[in-house]
């Protein structure tokens, strides 16, 4: 049985494409952060603030669909060591299918090739699902920030990391006859 129900999440996840957002998504992004992130808190991530993270060279945005149907989205911000994963979303009726996860990998390796050293993320602290999605995803918890969210609700700051911070690769050159 458990085979047949990673199957059915298997063919389930085929039927979605991730692309990245265009600006033209800000209303669809602001709406879903709203009935599916900021509930009871108000509506923080409006359309006009989402589009202006759509349109940051610094931000990375993903939009999950099947068919014309957006069905989930990310949006990270890309700092010179440190990357935020500020919003990640899935339709409730979607979840445990894959797409937040495989949304996630791709942000995580887009951070890695960008030359990131942390990856951090902020839920509630009453969000157990999200905790666990995380930590299967190798992050790790960091701090607690009591009143985070509007003054009235405790975060769970999580982190993972994705380098040493503060030592670059280096980069590699091809060997030469010159004397060193």
């Amino acid at each position: 049985m458990a085979v047949e129900s990673w199957q059915n999440r298997a063919m389930d996840l085929a039927g979605t494409t991730l692309r990245l957002a265009r600006r033209s998504d800000a209303p669809t992004l602001a709406a879903m952060s709203r009935d599916l992130i900021e509930i009871g808190l108000g509506w923080h991530y409006r359309t006009e603030r989402i589009g202006q993270l759509l349109s940051n060279p610094d931000t990375v945005s993903l939009v999950a669909a099947e068919n014309a149907r957006t069905t989930g989205f990310a949006i990270m911000t890309l700092g010179e060591e440190r990357a935020h994963l500020v919003l990640l979303a899935v339709h409730s009726d979607l979840h445990r299918r894959g797409i937040g996860r495989r949304m996630t990998q791709w942000l995580i390796e887009t951070a890695v090739t960008a030359g990131i050293a942390t990856l951090h993320v902020e839920m509630r602290a009453q969000n157990r699902p999200a905790y666990l999605f995380y930590r299967a995803l190798g992050f790790e918890q960091t701090v607690r920030i009591a009143g985070y969210y509007r003054g009235r609700e405790t975060a769970i700051r999580m982190m993972r990391l994705l380098r040493v911070p503060g030592l670059l690769p280096v980069a590699w050159r091809p060997p030469t006859l010159d004397k060193q």
